[in-house]
């Protein structure tokens, strides 16, 4: 693919993103470090060849791979994946289920990708970008080791539980509060649905 392609694709992503996440040119700033000038010089198209820290910093702020925002058009891969068939039924999203640990090494593998690397298990509703996290530890208070976790990856919204990878103590935990991903916290997604061992 082109340069010109890629940041026509890098360009469009970030007005998508920001609109549908409802994010703002500002928050994006204040999350990634980055300047006003430089998103509005990549919105605006002044820019040829964006440095690959700046896309980093811009997709982990979406909680998307780098890769895939310079590649993939996230508006209509949305629609396609969130769609419903025509007789009003839904159809079952198709689901890779990842170890705990081998979490880490695939986040940010596609789900097409996953899907044919790892067993399924099936989600039935309009969320889009699903894994399922099969524990092998104990998280406090809240699940035991083969519940089954149904993230949507890379999404982080306020009133949502999160799975959250801790780096240092390699770990996975839950939290509540809206966490952005950093050098010991990987933010994996918002908890969508949890499937006891005994249910599974």
């Amino acid at each position: 693919m082109h340069r010109r392609e890629r940041t026509e694709y890098l360009k469009s992503n970030i007005k998508y993103l920001i609109k549908s996440r409802g994010e703002t040119q500002l928050s994006l700033c204040n999350a990634s470090g980055l300047t006003r000038t430089t998103i509005y010089n990549i919105l605006e198209g002044k820019v040829s060849n964006v440095q690959q820290s700046t896309i980093r910093k811009i997709s982990d702020f979406f909680g998307i791979s780098y890769e895939e925002i310079e590649t993939v058009n996230f508006e209509e891969k949305e629609i396609i994946e969130s769609s419903i068939s025509p007789q009003g039924n839904m159809n079952p999203a198709a689901v890779p289920i990842i170890k705990e640990s081998l979490l880490l090494a695939n986040i940010d593998k596609r789900i097409g990708e996953l899907a044919t690397l790892f067993p399924l298990t099936y989600y039935f509703g309009t969320c889009s970008n699903l894994i399922a996290v099969l524990l092998e530890k104990e998280i406090d208070g809240a699940n035991e080791p083969g519940d089954l976790l149904i993230v949507q990856k890379g999404s982080s919204t306020d009133d949502t539980e999160k799975l959250v990878y801790d780096r240092l103590t390699k770990r996975l935990s839950i939290m509540n509060e809206n966490l952005c991903n950093s050098d010991r916290v990987c933010v994996v997604g918002d908890i969508i649905e949890e499937r006891f061992n005994d249910c599974i």
